[in-house]
């Protein structure tokens, strides 16, 4: 990856995380591995699930979270190479 594509990448991963609810999904995610929008939403309480959709789809598109599909549900997870190079407090 050059310097100018992983600026881009820190500044969206940084962006991401600096939005309370965000951080609070990452935090969630690095502690129990994986979870789908609704266990996520029980573990918040106070973010609507449209709400929460839009947060991970903030977190997702600057590359720290993964997910995957399974029936109707979608899975989400911390990508974890991404976490240690930008945000390694996430993985304590």
């Amino acid at each position: 990856m050059n310097e100018d594509v992983e600026s881009k990448q820190a500044v969206k991963i940084y962006k991401a995380l600096g939005e309370p609810t965000r951080l609070k999904v990452a935090m969630i995610l690095s502690r129990e591995g994986e979870a789908c929008c609704s266990t996520l939403g029980t573990k918040l309480e106070t973010v609507a699930d449209s709400t929460l959709s839009h947060h991970l789809k903030q977190l997702a598109e600057s590359g720290l979270l993964d997910s995957r599909k399974e029936g109707t549900f979608i899975f989400y997870c911390l990508n974890r190479e991404v976490a240690q190079k930008y945000a390694p407090f996430l993985l304590n």
